[in-house]
């Protein structure tokens, strides 16, 4: 996982989840060649993706490989600046409101998706629908949440999560198309940072296409963005874009066509970019961090991300389920030893919830942040926590995780007497449904970027519950109503800065639970091929492929 996502912040408002959840995974494919073309404008290029989790749609997108993806073929509402801010350089001329709660859409004329339909009113309104629809099963329908009539579109579930009858309907009562160009959304409570939301994968527009074949759609997907399928995606392979040429954003793709080629593990990606044979590693292993820069020069790129990367918990597992146990197993590793040993420094020691890309991040916030062996041994006495089992430590397979989550069982077991086992077998598209069913009985490593500008994306989708929470992302599965209510104060502040205080309680508060321990933030460090310039990774941790131009 490389743990965007996802992305949400204020920088200006920030940075944001999201997801997204980050993969890190892929194929033993290696790439398809590139340069293949000439030149600015012309050519194709090819990026290293892990196996999507799902099809590519975007209201069940919800992890970085198919995030990557979606991104190319489609353009949203809304853009987001280098620093974070909203950018009207999307599908929407306008996002207005006068109380916070009735926002009205009003879309720039001539957009077409990829088959030549418009992009319309209807192409949101009856995308939004579908994707909250429960019976569906769209992974990022809780984005949606805030907009009235959401829950009439929910199953009735039973205790364990089973649906127990039909949803009391189909459409949501707050969305109403007004014409071709204008819609109008309304929010079951205020939320200022509405129009920032609105850039997510969720919101993103669909075809008339997509519901006559949703099952289908997903392999060859129709959106409206800077390059179009040209062919099916394949799994364990990958897909190939083309350019599309009747795009009306000012973002035209500069090449031919990208291919995106699925690798089940990035050390094959980057000795394949190494040889010529792929274009573009995003991430790239971290034991060959420090020989990357002096072997690729300025083909290597460091980006300031948004993610998070945690030592999360399973809170339902007995074991886990006291957070002074919690507390005690963040408490004992070293984040700056591991950052220095493993990772040459790139990464940083995480303390606190939110990062310092958003507004809204506080120094030192996350008081069991700090290394502390003999609080840690303290509290675990105290929690009569027993050490003679050992743990298994869960991460992804093939994305450079092993050492580092080694290095945290190491420490566990110099620290606090704790023994371990690795469990990191699985690849990406297998992790996160394990993570999602409660499969996990110890530690798992999770990453996490902001969805959409926003302090909330690092609060709302992670910890909080119903609702509230992007269905999928708290795979802790803490709960507590106390940072539930904060997260709806916050939202319903009159300016997405007065939300902070709220948001910083909750953070508080989830502090002393420790359902996930904050362990770095993150410097990205990419790779490219002498084929390809003009590579960009933007706050999301995507690269900007419309961007990327094709050497001759």
């Amino acid at each position: 996982m490389k743990l965007s996502k996802r992305r949400s912040a204020l920088v200006a408002a920030g940075l944001s989840g999201a997801l997204l959840l980050s993969a890190c995974g892929g194929s033993d494919d290696s790439g398809s060649g590139s340069g293949s073309g000439g030149g600015e404008g012309g050519g194709t290029f090819s990026v290293y993706i892990g196996e999507p989790e799902n099809p590519l749609v975007p209201g069940n997108t919800t992890e970085s490989e198919g995030d990557q993806v979606v991104n190319s073929l489609w353009t949203g509402l809304v853009k987001y600046a280098e620093d974070g801010s909203v950018e009207y350089s999307g599908v929407a001329e306008s996002i207005e409101s006068e109380d916070n709660t009735t926002w009205t859409v009003t879309l720039k004329d001539g957009w077409t998706f990829h088959d030549g339909s418009p992009v319309n009113a209807d192409s949101f309104v009856d995308a939004w629908n579908y994707t909250a629809f429960s019976p569906n099963a769209q992974g990022a329908a809780s984005y949606l949440s805030r907009i009235a009539g959401y829950a009439d579109l929910q199953a009735p579930v039973d205790a364990e999560g089973n649906a127990t009858g039909e949803p009391a309907a189909t459409e949501m009562s707050g969305l109403a198309v007004v014409d071709d160009l204008t819609f109008t959304v309304t929010l079951s409570s205020p939320f200022s940072n509405f129009p920032a939301v609105v850039g997510y994968n969720s919101f993103y527009p669909l075809p008339t296409a997509f519901f006559d074949d949703p099952e289908g759609f997903g392999t060859r997907p129709i959106g409206n963005g800077p390059f179009q399928a040209s062919e099916d995606y394949v799994p364990g392979q990958g897909i190939s874009l083309t350019r599309y040429e009747d795009y009306a954003g000012d973002d035209a793709a500069q090449a031919d066509g990208v291919d995106y080629v699925v690798y089940a593990d990035v050390n094959t990606a980057y000795t394949d970019v190494q040889a010529g044979n792929l274009d573009i590693v995003d991430v790239i292993p971290p034991d060959v961090i420090e020989s990357a820069e002096a072997e690729f020069g300025d083909r290597f790129i460091a980006t300031e991300s948004s993610q998070i990367t945690y030592l999360s918990f399973p809170t339902y597992d007995q074991r886990f389920s006291d957070p002074r146990v919690r507390q005690a197993f963040s408490m004992a590793v070293d984040r700056d030893a591991i950052s220095e040993a493993i990772f040459q420094g790139t990464r940083v020691a995480a303390d606190s919830f939110i990062p310092p890309v958003v507004d809204g991040y506080r120094e030192g916030s996350c008081t069991y942040c700090t290394l502390d062996p003999d609080e840690a041994n303290r509290l675990l006495d105290e929690a009569g926590f027993d050490r003679s089992q050992p743990v298994d430590l869960w991460f992804n397979a093939g994305a450079g995780h092993d050492a580092w989550m080694e290095a945290v069982g190491n420490q566990l077991r110099e620290n606090i007497g704790v023994e371990y086992v690795l469990q990191g077998n699985l690849d990406f598209a297998e992790y996160l449904p394990l993570l999602e069913s409660r499969g996990v009985a110890g530690p798992f490593r999770y990453g996490w970027s902001f969805d959409y500008p926003a302090a909330d994306s690092y609060i709302t989708p992670l910890f909080t519950t119903s609702s509230l929470a992007p269905a999928g992302s708290n795979y802790s599965f803490y709960t507590d109503p106390q940072v539930d209510q904060l997260v709806v104060e916050g939202d319903q502040a009159e300016t997405p800065e007065a939300g902070l205080e709220s948001y910083q309680a909750a953070e508080d508060i989830i502090n002393e639970a420790m359902p996930m321990a904050p362990m770095f933030f993150t410097e990205i460090q990419s790779v490219t091929s002498e084929n390809v310039s003009d590579v960009r990774l933007d706050l999301f941790q995507r690269i900007v492929t419309s961007e990327v131009t094709v050497n001759s």
